[in-house]
């Protein structure tokens, strides 16, 4: 049977080793737990107002503005922050985005400085990363892991529209409920994520912060909700056959396997059993290279495409309409 190895058995350099991670942890937490907030969402009911949910929200700006989950937020508006020096604030929701499970609220009342953001692209497997939120409602709760896996894909749902939310970040620090809507650092103390999810023993997901995160924040700041297209379609990528990669120059398609009746891709002409080769020219080699082009300025405006149909290519032109939460 092995035994632990006690202190004065490790080697000058694992002491120093884990002396520096000790060190790098403390920090983070210090600069963190103050700027992350324990969230309890409310709402008004005939009785009164009562819970609805409990999370962690991150402050991000100098104003008062915080970072959360929007499952977390749900369809409540108001709530109250619980800060780290024991002071509390009440909020309000700002806006929410279950498709990409982002929300934005606003503090009533001042509230610590914001944390420093950073960008999830830089990160690499294996890398240090420290987590803090509020699990199980204990508030300013600090795990360390690494960054298990990258560009993982997160179904997210608001009402019956369904999204993948892409480059989702996997980690082995331990996230619990109410770790929702909290941070994910580097060992520099740059949060690079906003934990969402635990998908397994060990295996805890975070939405990342990059440029598509921030695109969304900076809208529902302004515009308090995120306008989508859709063309009504659901594929599968599917290897495409050897004559139609020497013939197209691409090996992938997106196969058609659904189509809401009466919806754009309906409308245009696409059949299940059809594979997408092309959307506005750009290759559809999966779900989510289709969802990058159905933003709001796509809404009402041509779009071409390329289908395979049997051994035939068919051009069509759809017209994407505006998502809404009951599509």
């Amino acid at each position: 049977m092995s035994e632990t190895l006690s202190e004065p058995d490790r080697s000058p350099g694992e002491r120093a080793a884990l002396d520096s991670y000790s060190r790098i942890v403390t920090t983070v937490a210090e600069e963190l737990t103050p700027r992350v907030a324990a969230l309890q969402v409310v709402r008004r009911g005939r009785r009164g107002w009562f819970t609805t949910g409990t999370g962690s929200a991150v402050v991000f700006t100098d104003d008062g503005f915080l970072l959360t989950n929007a499952h977390v937020v749900g369809h409540a508006d108001a709530g109250t922050l619980s800060f780290g020096d024991g002071t509390t604030a009440p909020f309000h929701a700002i806006g929410t985005d279950p498709l990409s499970d982002l929300a934005v609220l606003r503090a009533d009342a001042p509230t610590p400085p914001p944390v420093r953001l950073g960008e999830a692209n830089g990160l690499r497997v294996g890398q240090l990363v420290v987590a803090v939120g509020n699990p199980l409602g204990l508030a300013g709760t600090v795990t360390a892991g690494v960054v298990s896996a990258l560009g993982r894909s997160l179904p997210a749902r608001a009402g019956t529209a369904v999204r993948v939310i892409d480059d989702v970040i996997q980690t082995d620090a331990a996230l619990n409920p109410g770790n929702s809507g909290g941070a994910l650092a580097t060992a520099a103390g740059e949060v690079v994520g906003i934990t969402t999810a635990v998908a397994g023993n060990g295996v805890g997901l975070a939405i990342p912060i990059n440029a598509t995160s921030r695109q969304i924040i900076a809208t529902l700041l302004s515009d308090g909700r995120i306008r989508r297209a859709y063309l009504g379609l659901a594929g599968v990528p599917t290897t495409l056959p050897p004559a139609v990669r020497e013939r197209t120059g691409q090996g992938t398609g997106l196969r058609i396997v659904e189509i809401v009746p009466a919806g754009p891709a309906d409308r245009a002409g696409l059949r299940p059993g059809d594979l997408l080769l092309t959307a506005a020219g750009e290759p559809m080699t999966s779900a989510q290279a289709l969802q990058r082009l159905m933003l709001a300025d796509a809404i009402g405006r041509p779009l071409a495409l390329t289908a395979l149909r049997a051994e035939a290519l068919v051009d069509l032109i759809a017209t994407p309409a505006e998502l809404h939460a009951d599509d």
